[in-house]
């Protein structure tokens, strides 16, 4: 991406921009147990902050343009809504860092878009609104969001610029930070003002394992959204499908197209809008589905190997408590299994207690635990905890970065400890804290290569999960991000959305509202 001029020759001693940067990003899935507090965010400040990004380096193409001001930045793991005092403190902390840092003229704002906080509806909005007081009204705000954000009118009118990933699984996530940067310090330097911007809700509501940008429809409409940004006045289009397991009206797909021509702007946010609409029964899972006792059925059966399952419904990186032991308990049930003439790895099952229990009786000793259902506990008969007798067979921890770790997240930089316990021909990894397994370095010492079965609380796999599966399935499981939005009680959602609501529903009012120049 070429680096934003000036139109016209620029004066040597024209002072930098200052551009801030700073947010707060989290998914809370409101059907989860868990709480999130403050010792589950990675709070980052001053050079460290700017070390996240690439673009900020002083030998950079920005560097000559921008003075880069670290505020403070705040990334969990996903997970269950956000205690009041936590977003209290991070909010007052963003909005007093932005206060004291002297007049910015823009602002990257590096969130997620779903986040829930206790007691509070539109969380994003509220923040937004605290951080658009703060800048003032002359400071330019850029978001950087993730695509499973929700998008009320009230959040999005607060900012200048917003864009989203196009790609699910999210590897482009931090080409989206660099977009939102670079098309800031791009709109600062034109002289231009600030743009339009054209803003619509869709009433449709999918799960993220039904909208991945590796099959169509929303491969092909993701794939939209660049020739759309090319036409003469657009600035950026962005397309969000919304986050399934939070319960408020703001919880619907979204589409904004950010543009210096309103007209344009609008005609494209609504066929953008038309043609999701038109798409929806088209949405299907990323891979075959099924229950967990039938996918274990089916990878054992099966000449592939390894043979990845997904535990689809207790994911943490989708909002998922990660305590389930639900899992174990069917691999164990079923007998090529518990006998050891198949093997299966399952990580991670989030207990502290487990594995402090195995760090004490050390390896090789044989212990007796009740696995899982630290944080779920009383939420279901799928909650309950698992009695499990095995060997320990590995203890590590705490851990650190592996080589390709994404950036800024609190799962790989503070993995902690973690105990492998072999039962039969499953080892199931026990973990203090909860953490996602979505590269090879997140197994440590163990080798998913080495089992017949991997299962893995995820839901579309990753890509290196994705190159390693022989085969691969996606099992339905029970959690706090159920795939099966319509068992979970969503109660507060505006109807009618579907998958909620479908005969009789066949036009809804897609017109998209133009969110004029902040002042």
């Amino acid at each position: 991406m070429p680096a934003p001029t000036a139109p016209g020759p620029r004066s040597p001693v024209r002072p930098r921009l200052r551009i801030g940067i700073g947010g707060m990003a989290i998914e809370s899935s409101q059907f989860c147990p868990h709480r999130s507090t403050y010792e589950d965010f990675r709070v980052t400040r001053g050079q460290a902050l700017l070390d996240r990004y690439a673009w900020t380096r002083p030998d950079e193409e920005l560097g000559e343009l921008v003075e880069w001001v670290p505020l403070v930045h705040a990334v969990a793991v996903p997970g269950g809504p956000v205690e009041r005092a936590t977003y209290d403190r991070i909010k007052g902390e963003l909005t007093d860092r932005i206060r004291e840092s002297g007049p910015l003229d823009g602002l990257v704002y590096d969130i997620h878009g779903a986040m829930s906080v206790v007691g509070m509806t539109d969380a994003e909005a509220d923040l937004t609104g605290a951080v658009r007081a703060a800048a003032g009204p002359d400071t330019l705000i850029s978001a950087a969001m993730d695509l499973h954000g929700n998008v009320s009118r009230r959040f999005a009118e607060r900012l200048d610029l917003l864009t989203a990933h196009r790609l699910a699984p999210h590897e482009d996530a931090w080409e989206t930070r660099e977009r939102a940067a670079r098309k800031l310090v791009e709109r600062l330097l034109s002289g231009k003002g600030r743009p339009y911007r054209a803003w619509v809700q869709i009433p449709v509501l999918l799960p993220g394992e039904k909208t991945s940008t590796r099959l169509d429809p929303a491969k092909s409409l993701y794939g939209r959204l660049s020739s759309v940004e090319a036409l003469d006045g657009v600035v950026d289009a962005a397309l969000w499908v919304g986050y399934a397991w939070a319960d408020e009206e703001r919880c619907r797909a979204a589409v904004v197209v950010t543009a210096d021509d309103p007209e344009l702007a609008l005609e494209q946010a609504g066929l953008l809008a038309r043609q999701y609409w038109t798409a929806r029964r088209d949405f299907r899972f990323v891979g075959p589905t099924g229950g967990m006792d039938e996918c274990i059925a089916r990878a054992a059966a099966s000449s592939a190997r390894p043979f990845l399952i997904s535990d689809s419904g207790d994911n943490p990186t989708a909002g998922g408590a990660g305590d389930l032991a639900y899992v174990l308990g069917r691999l164990l049930a079923h007998e090529d299994l518990a006998s050891g003439r198949i093997t299966a790895l399952h990580p991670g099952i989030t207990d502290p207690e487990a594995v402090a229990a195995c760090f004490a009786a050390g390896v090789g000793a044989e212990v007796t635990l009740r696995v899982g259902g630290r944080i779920s506990a009383g939420t279901g008969p799928h909650a309950e905890p698992y009695e499990l007798t095995g060997t320990v067979t590995a203890l590590e921890g705490p851990s650190s970065p592996g080589p390709g770790a994404p950036r800024g997240n609190p799962a790989y930089d503070e993995g902690g400890r973690s105990a492998a316990v072999t039962r039969g021909g499953v080892t199931a990894v026990l973990t203090e804290r909860r953490k996602p397994f979505h590269t090879r370095a997140d197994f440590g010492a163990l080798n998913p290569l080495d089992h017949d079965l991997v299962v893995v609380k995820i839901g579309y796999l990753e890509p290196e999960l994705y190159a390693m599966a022989a085969d691969w399935l996606l099992a339905l499981t029970p959690g706090g991000v159920d795939q099966d939005l319509l068992r979970l009680g969503h109660h507060k959602v505006r109807r009618p959305l579907y998958p909620f609501d479908d005969e009789g529903f066949e036009d809804p009012d897609l017109t998209p509202v133009l969110l004029g120049p902040t002042a």
